[in-house]
Formats: C-alpha cells, structure tokens, sequence
C-alpha cells in the first residue's frame, strides 16, 4: 500500500471505537442447517465445528484476546440422547483433532460451566485440553459446556452463602465485585460483543451476568455458515456503536 493509500484507510478509522477484545457467541442454527439440506441435524453440529475452527483461526490472526462460544447449554438434555451423545462426541473430535495445532499457535482453551452428568472421558479430556494450553497467551478460548447463566449464579451464590455460613464473609461485604469472582467466568473480562446467529432474539441463558453491557449483535445466518466475513462485519458495527454503560457518552 502507497504512503497516501495508507493515509487513507487510516483516515477511514477516524471516529471508530476500537475492536472489540472480548467477543462471545451463541453459535446456533446447526440443526435447522442441516434439516433445510435434508441431512441429519448431527451434520449440522460437524459443520458448525468447521465453522467454529475458521472463527478460532481468525480471531488469532484478528488479534482478538477473547472469544467464548456457547457450545452445549444445561437445557440442551433435553434433547433426545441420541443428539445429546452426537454434541459430546464432537467435543471429543475437535479436541482430539485441533488441540495440538491450537497449543502450538498459542490458544488457551477453558471449559466453563457445570461438571455434573459428564462422563469421566469427557472430564479427563477436557482436563488434558485445559492444563496442556494454560501458559498460552495468543488467545484465550472459553468453551462454555453444560452451561447456563442462571446456573452460573446460583453456583457463585452457594458459594458466598457458604462463605457467610463459616463466619468468612459478612452479609454486608457481599458486592457485585465479589459475585463475580465467584463465577464460572471468572478469569475473563467481561465480554464486549455477544453475536448470535441464525435470526434468533435470545440470549439463551448465555452470560447473564457478565454479559450485562455487551453489545448484541442478531445475525441472519445459520452458524455453519459462519466465516469470517461475517465476524468483520460484527466487528465493523460493533466499533460504530455509541457505548455507554448507562452514562452519557463522550
């Protein structure tokens, strides 16, 4: 690029916010993908994991410093088993499969939420993943598993309440600060941008807390089909957006 194409593009930025450094998403429609194809909803979810390692890849060379994913919520048992067994062996694939190149590139992946009603493979896995990428720090990943916000505060709640019990805590030392500490969440910043995919208007019990001030961005596309054009264009929209965390803005 010339000197004065580059004064341009520049020129171009002038009055955006800076991006984002913390992006979540609700990676949803991998079902309704695949019934529109006439294929299995399981295809759908193995697409949806190609669609989640083009989004890893490019927030690493975006440099974004966060992303967590909404991978399998506490209501997902609901589902029938044969689905529910489909969801957990694709956590399997992709660790098996991407977990040595992402330690190699510098990922840090986390599992966040609930340990309860995993088998002892999957906790063994996801343990291996966790403590073999902890010293990484390209980009951190949050795969948030058997998770749900309402969950993640009662659990923060229990918590303190124990705290209080034993005499460690007072009542009136209890401060948002302190919930927070407590959280599944805990070791990320509070996410900027939270996208969710396939026209859906919900949060999904997806980072009630943390996600308090996030922007939200509601996209028309199936996760599968999720690339990253579409994270840019979150992005772009986000960095054009007034934030002001219930002032008035500068």
């Amino acid at each position: 690029m010339s000197e004065s194409n580059a004064s341009v593009a520049v020129a171009g930025l002038a009055g955006l916010r800076p991006p984002p450094q913390h992006v979540a998403i609700i990676m949803d429609g991998n079902g309704r993908w695949a019934e529109a194809r006439g294929l299995p909803r399981a295809m759908g979810h193995r697409e949806g994991v190609e669609a989640l390692r083009r989004t890893v890849d490019a927030c690493g060379e975006l440099g974004l410093g966060e992303l967590t994913v909404f991978s399998f919520s506490t209501e997902n048992w609901s589902r029938p088993p044969a689905e529910i067994e489909a969801l957990f062996d694709l956590l399997r694939v992709f660790v098996k499969r991407d977990l040595a190149r992402l330690h190699r590139e510098g990922v840090r992946i986390r599992v966040i939420g609930s340990r309860d009603g995993l088998s002892t493979d999957l906790l063994q896995l996801i343990d291996h993943a966790v403590d073999l990428t902890r010293a990484n720090t390209r980009l951190n990943l949050n795969i948030a598993f058997n998770y749900g916000g309402r969950g993640e505060i009662v659990a923060a709640v229990r918590e303190i309440a124990r705290a209080v019990e034993a005499g460690e805590v007072r009542p009136n030392d209890i401060s948002e600060q302190m919930v927070s500490s407590r959280l599944w969440t805990s070791e990320s910043p509070d996410p900027d941008l939270l996208i969710r995919t396939s026209g859906e208007f919900r949060l999904s019990n997806f980072l009630l807390w943390s996600g308090a001030y996030a922007e939200l961005m509601f996209m028309d596309i199936r996760w599968p089909d999720f690339n990253r054009a579409c994270l840019e264009q979150a992005i772009d929209a986000f960095r054009r957006r007034d934030r002001r965390f219930g002032g008035l803005g500068v």
